[in-house]
């Protein structure tokens, strides 16, 4: 089946602006992509004829948007196979999911318990543990990469023991674009008793995630990265865990009873969901699914990995072009250098012939120290990405290598 990426360019009226006087070249998709018609469709929608306070009315407002927020948890459930929506807890995005379940699960442990996380994570599923490490006194330990950028599965075995307690790793690497063979991180983190967390963010958008059959205990995910509303995240957590983790934050909605003697508090998912939610948002990211699902996410993942080829073939035929993993099965995101010229300069470049990439550590400084650089430029394709846009990036390169070396 062809791909019909000018029909669905068309849904993304950002890609009709000019930079500069050039035609906008928009990769930098693993940062944030950009939304569809019929995602802000519906947050005008809900705005303008469903705004109220979510399970706090009686009133039909209160009602309707409360509804439409419990039809997306159940949407979610459904996207990634969780058993129940009181596994899916509504978050600000995959930065808080982590720190809910390293301040929360985390709380759970004692000093001398080990967290094992790798050298390729983002600063999100990073500090969250060393603010656990200082308050609790647990210890830290640090998988590295081989030199094509995959994980070390060897360091990885060797470095469970009997005081494992979290594995906590990227799905997919925000700088390599590594895959990391999650089932078997899961497999090998569960028989040495450890929970096991996956940082999702990265991957959601582009391959189909099953969390009963990758058997993760927590499983975090943000609707910005996959064409919904900024703002949002997802949570999945096993229950029998989440029913053990006291809650992250107090106020309203999480709570049962209270009085100034004793305070009860909601069941799941509520317990982890204080104050008042981005209803519109949670609502809008519905549409979100709906789009890339009606599309088809082995079809973009396919879409996009052909153009990562495609342009990556080119680049490497550029004097001083550096890119940064090459590990098989890679995702659509390519990090590279031109010789020994700064990012920054690179990505200023760029920019001023219309073409956005990011530019700098990414979030990700332990990595960086591992590649020995300071930062990285990176280009990373979405669904609405086209060779003729490849082709655009490929000549921009070419006219600033010269420049730059």
């Amino acid at each position: 089946m062809i791909f019909e990426v000018d029909k669905y360019r068309r849904d993304f009226p950002i890609l009709e602006r000019s930079v500069y006087g050039k035609p906008l070249v928009y990769l930098d998709n693993a940062a944030s992509t950009q939304t569809p018609r019929q995602v802000v469709r519906e947050i005008e929608k809900i705005y303008y004829t469903h705004k109220a306070n979510v399970h706090r009315g009686v009133h039909t407002l209160s009602q309707e948007a409360t509804a439409m927020q419990e039809a997306t948890r159940e949407r979610v459930r459904r996207f990634i196979n969780a058993s129940s929506t009181e596994e899916i807890i509504f978050t600000r995005g995959t930065t808080e999911a982590i720190n809910l379940v390293a301040s929360s699960y985390g709380s759970l442990l004692s000093e001398g318990d080990e967290v094992v996380l790798t050298v390729m994570e983002h600063h999100a599923n990073i500090v969250p543990w060393q603010l656990l490490e200082k308050r609790v006194g647990i210890r830290l330990r640090v998988v590295p990469i081989l030199a094509d950028g995959s994980l070390d599965m060897e360091a990885y075995r060797s470095m469970l023991g009997e005081r494992t307690r979290i594995v906590s790793v990227c799905h997919v690497s925000n700088v390599l674009g590594t895959v990391n063979p999650v089932a078997e991180i899961v497999r090998l983190g569960h028989e040495a008793g450890a929970v096991v967390m996956i940082d999702g963010a990265q991957a959601i958008a582009h391959t189909p995630v099953d969390v009963q059959a990758l058997d993760a205990d927590f499983y975090a995910f943000s609707a910005h990265k996959m064409y919904g509303p900024t703002g949002i995240g997802v949570l999945y957590g096993r229950r029998r865990l989440l029913e053990l983790m006291p809650p992250y934050q107090g106020g309203g909605e999480m709570i049962s009873h209270v009085s100034f003697d004793h305070t009860t508090f909601a069941d799941l998912p509520f317990k982890f969901e204080a104050g008042t939610p981005d209803y519109v948002g949670i609502a809008a990211f519905h549409r979100a699914i709906d789009y890339i699902e009606s599309i088809g996410q082995e079809r973009i993942a396919a879409h996009e990995d052909d153009l990562m080829q495609y342009t990556q073939d080119q680049m490497l035929t550029i004097p001083g072009m550096r890119i940064f993993g090459t590990a098989p099965g890679k995702s659509a995101i390519i990090s590279f250098l031109i010789g020994n010229a700064h990012h920054y300069d690179t990505g200023m470049l760029l920019d001023k012939l219309g073409v956005a990439v990011r530019t700098g550590h990414h979030c990700a400084q332990p990595l960086m120290h591992a590649l020995g650089v300071e930062g990285t430029v990176r280009a990373a394709f979405a669904l609405y990405n086209t060779r003729s846009e490849c082709d655009s990036f490929i000549a921009a390169l070419r006219r600033i290598a010269p420049m730059l070396s």
